[in-house]
């Protein structure tokens, strides 16, 4: 017991080092730190490998096979036999009661078998490669959607620091115009009305802040979740919203030679296209005949005690080889229905492969479209956050001089509010629409 107290004692220091560890996070280190912790990839991974060991497990059933058996029997009450008397010297016409062989029994064998030919099996080992290779894209969708997710998650909690820092800052211009406005009407200079429409804009203003701060929480919580760490760890960005959207501004992006054949979808639809061909191949298989063989060798025992251990017991030894040939002849139309339907199958995938193409390159141009709308939504957004913030100024001051009634400086004021959110959310809007545009082109 002193001996466990002491180590407990020597590794909290450690243990309240581990579950206080700040994990500090630029965009790219967090893509790159989620690509191996996301549960999600994991899993892939983990997809890959069982793709792997089903690969082996579908090319040994073709592999020589060995089993064993060993039986034991013992004839609580052996049958009785009646066997004419006359064969041992009797009276003719009587029987003698006879027991044949021993009441307990022992026999081992062993049997080894080999697939010689089976339609089935061929086409069995040509799928493990689709198999494997459609593993292998699902890692790669799986890995686009992890990193897709990572920078909407990352985005969206610079998003909702910002807003923090920017309502602290309107409530706190507002606390002190409200403050001002009071002191001018408790000496009868103002009007009750001015007070109470700075006092709405704050309210509404702290409400907004208390929400900010509580989306601030729940984002980091999410990035947590997508990075593959505890939801409630200290995690520190250090990224800035504005830089960061700087930085993702790219219009030689738009220019990229895009190669279909590197898009995630359309890869997905061509092994879906090479699975149906083989579930066509697979049914035209069962109309093959199958040809296995095999040899076993074993031995058997008999005694009227349990003796079958001991080093005199006699065994007699027997061995078999065999061919097993199997030909389909009729299955009343069975067989023909199911390649019927396999082929049905494969046109669908072919139309689906079709269709698939169609819409990757639609999805392209419409991602286009989309990231050109961004950046110009965020140079518009910035520009009209400048005049927001000139008109909220000049109404400031307008007020301040009594040229500006209080319900035209919330005008103001409000309009700015909007303004400062659009701003943000434009920037966003690049960050999340180059990288859809990006996974597209699976860059």
């Amino acid at each position: 017991m002193r001996t466990t107290l002491i180590s407990l004692f020597l590794l909290l220091p450690w243990l309240i080092s581990a579950q206080d560890t700040i994990h500090s996070f630029s965009l790219d280190e967090a893509i790159a730190y989620a690509l191996e912790h996301n549960y999600s990839a994991i899993n892939a991974s983990r997809d890959i490998e069982d793709a792997q060991k089903q690969k082996w497990e579908t090319i040994a059933t073709g592999l020589p096979q060995i089993s064993g058996a060993v039986s034991y029997q013992n004839q609580l009450k052996q049958p009785v036999s009646q066997i004419p008397a006359e064969f041992f010297g009797g009276e003719p016409g009587t029987y003698q009661e006879v027991v044949f062989g021993q009441a307990q029994s022992m026999s081992a064998t062993a049997t080894l078998r080999q697939k010689i030919f089976d339609g089935s099996y061929i086409v069995g080992v040509q799928a493990t490669k689709t198999f494997l290779d459609y593993s292998q894209n699902n890692k790669e969708k799986t890995e686009l959607e992890v990193r897709k997710s990572v920078v909407e998650a990352y985005g969206n909690v610079l998003l909702a620091q910002e807003s923090v820092q920017i309502s602290e800052r309107n409530k706190a211009t507002l606390e002190k115009n409200l403050y001002e406005t009071k002191r001018i009407f408790e000496n009868g200079l103002g009007d009750e009305e001015s007070v109470d429409q700075l006092q709405i804009t704050l309210s509404s203003v702290d409400n907004q802040l208390k929400n900010a701060r509580r989306l601030e929480k729940i984002t980091l919580q999410m990035l947590n979740l997508m990075l593959g760490i505890p939801i409630d760890a200290p995690t520190v960005l250090t990224e800035n919203l504005d830089n960061l959207t700087q930085k993702q501004i790219d219009l030689g992006l738009l220019d990229t030679e895009f190669n279909i054949e590197n898009n995630i979808d359309y890869k997905l639809a061509a092994n879906l296209n090479e699975q149906r061909a083989l579930e066509l191949k697979l049914a035209k298989s069962y109309a093959l005949p199958t040809l296995n063989a095999f040899v076993n060798y074993g031995g058997n025992s008999f005694s009227n005690d349990f003796n079958f251990l001991s080093s005199g017991q006699q065994w007699f030894g027997s061995s078999i080889l065999g061919v097993d040939l199997n030909i389909p002849i009729f299955s009343s139309l069975g067989r023909s229905a199911t390649t019927q339907r396999a082929k049905i199958a494969l046109e669908k995938a072919k139309t689906q492969f079709t269709e698939t193409q169609a819409q990757v390159r639609l999805q392209l141009e419409s991602a286009k479209s989309d990231y050109i709308l961004s950046i110009e939504q965020y140079g518009t957004s910035k520009e009209n956050l400048e005049l927001a913030e000139r008109i909220e100024k000049k109404n400031q001051i307008k007020y301040e001089e009594g040229l500006a009634t209080s319900f035209d400086l919330r005008q103001a004021q409000t309009q700015l509010y909007s303004t400062q959110q659009e701003y943000l959310q434009s920037m966003v809007d690049v960050i999340n629409k180059k990288i859809e545009l990006e996974n597209i082109l699976n860059q």
